[in-house]
């Protein structure tokens, strides 16, 4: 087993590289759809699965061409069955189902959630365990314990909002565009977070568990905008300086949230090594934050390269490899499943 043709179409990209020995990218390809999803503020479940059906041979053709290597070539095949939107899930799945079958290639599915914490795996020293790993994205906020590798215990996920939604749904609301977080973490530092009374205060969890909340943080800056009148940002002007301040605090208290759970994961398990992965994990502020936790208990962080923090067919494939390795293969029966959870809930 070297050669892994990953499949990735649980969201908006569809996706799919080729990847040697479960390091090595050879190609990775991405076609996002987020000029589509723009024009409605968010991802539309129908309309991505369109796309996905009309992207997927083209995108799967375009890895191998750009890793030079025919289907013949492939080893084994990983794709994404869950969580996600359950039409988008279905497109990756069949279409490697189809593949797997045609080209009597071995095929396993990967969890998404998985896929993201195998994200790291490119650009770093092998992991030392145990580990922490925290996935934050627009669909997930997760922290775990990974004792071993592929051994995951939940410590905390979101009670409500993950932290991406809370950003795109809070850059809706200030007229800034769709996706939201890189567009608020481009304004964050150019405003003031402790601007009184502009302050948004962190959600408290009473019962001493490391869970995450972001929608009273959400539900803050909806009531400042609307007790104080503040108007979104007109197509092609520049922000008001009220809209800048609410960008970095906002931001300030949403990644406060993420660093008290992590800190004090790492205190409670003293990790040799961090791992922060997802889509939220190009924000400037949270990595700063996380490189600065490390240093502090000095604990190694492994992160991805901004381009592999966000969904990519990579990440999926190298987590496949150590499955497809020892021959934990999926049979041509696996469904889609959006619900899909990863590892055991501890407690």
């Amino acid at each position: 087993m070297n050669l892994v043709l990953g499949i990735e179409t649980s969201c908006d990209e569809t996706a799919a590289a080729i990847v040697e020995g479960g390091r090595r990218i050879r190609s990775n390809v991405i076609a996002s759809q987020v000029a589509t999803h723009a024009l409605y503020g968010g991802v539309v479940p129908e309309i991505a699965s369109r796309e996905h059906l009309d992207r997927i041979g083209d995108v799967v053709d375009s890895a191998l061409q750009d890793a030079s290597v025919g289907l013949e070539d492939v080893d084994g095949i990983a794709v994404t069955y869950g969580p996600g939107l359950v039409g988008a899930l279905l497109v990756g799945l069949s279409y490697a189902k189809s593949l797997a079958y045609a080209c009597g290639i071995p095929m396993v599915g990967v969890n998404h959630i998985e896929g993201h914490v195998y994200s790291v795996v490119f650009e770093n020293d092998p992991i030392e365990y145990p580990a922490l790993a925290l996935v934050v994205s627009g669909g997930h906020t997760s922290l775990f314990l990974v004792p071993g590798p592929e051994e995951y215990l939940l410590l905390g996920r979101t009670r409500d909002d993950a932290a991406g939604e809370a950003y795109d749904k809070v850059a809706k609301l200030l007229g800034l565009g769709y996706p939201g977080g890189p567009a608020i973490d481009r304004l964050a530092p150019t405003g003031d977070p402790d601007c009184a009374p502009l302050v948004f205060k962190v959600p408290q969890m009473r019962d001493g568990t490391l869970d995450f909340s972001f929608s009273g943080l959400k539900t803050a800056v909806l009531r400042f905008v609307k007790e104080n009148g503040v108007n979104p940002v007109a197509p092609a002007c520049e922000p008001a300086q009220v809209v800048r301040d609410i960008c970095a605090s906002f931001q300030q208290q949403a990644v406060r949230v993420l660093h008290a759970r992590l800190r004090s994961a790492v205190r409670i398990h003293a990790p040799r090594t961090i791992l922060l992965a997802g889509g939220v994990a190009c924000n400037s502020a949270l990595r700063a934050a996380v490189d600065g936790l490390g240093d502090s208990t000095k604990t190694r962080v492994c992160k991805p390269s901004p381009l592999l923090t966000t969904d990519n067919a990579a990440m999926i494939a190298a987590a496949g490899y150590p499955k497809l390795l020892r021959g934990q293969f999926s049979g041509l029966g696996l469904n889609a499943d959006p619900s899909l959870r990863l590892g055991v809930t501890s407690g």
